[in-house]
C-alpha cells in the first residue's frame, strides 16, 4: 500500500490516478515502474535532506551574528583610534 505522507507516494498515487481504465489490471506494475523513474530521477538532482539544511541554516545564522559583533567592535575601535587622532 502507498504511504500517503512520503511525497514520493504522493506522486506515485497522481500517476496512478491518471491512468486509463484497462489499465487497471497494470496497476502494481506500473506503481513499481513509476516510484522507480521518480526515484531514480531525484537521485540525480543535487538536494539536501531538511536536516542538513536547517543544520547549516543555524552555523550560518551563527556566522552572522559573529559578524555582526566583529563590525560593531570595529566601529567602537575606528571611532576610539579618530578620537585619539584629533
Amino acid at each position: 500500500m502507498i504511504n500517503t505522507n512520503n511525497p514520493l507516494d504522493e506522486l506515485v498515487r497522481n500517476l496512478l490516478g491518471a491512468l486509463p481504465q484497462g489499465m487497471a489490471d497494470l496497476r502494481d506494475d506500473a506503481q513499481k515502474n513509476f516510484r522507480a523513474a521518480l526515484a531514480a530521477g531525484l537521485q540525480r538532482l543535487d538536494l539536501v535532506t531538511r536536516a542538513e539544511f536547517d543544520a547549516q541554516r543555524a552555523v550560518l545564522d551563527k556566522a552572522r551574528e559573529e559578524i555582526k559583533t566583529l563590525h560593531a567592535r570595529l566601529d567602537a575601535l575606528a571611532g576610539a583610534l579618530e578620537k585619539q587622532a584629533k
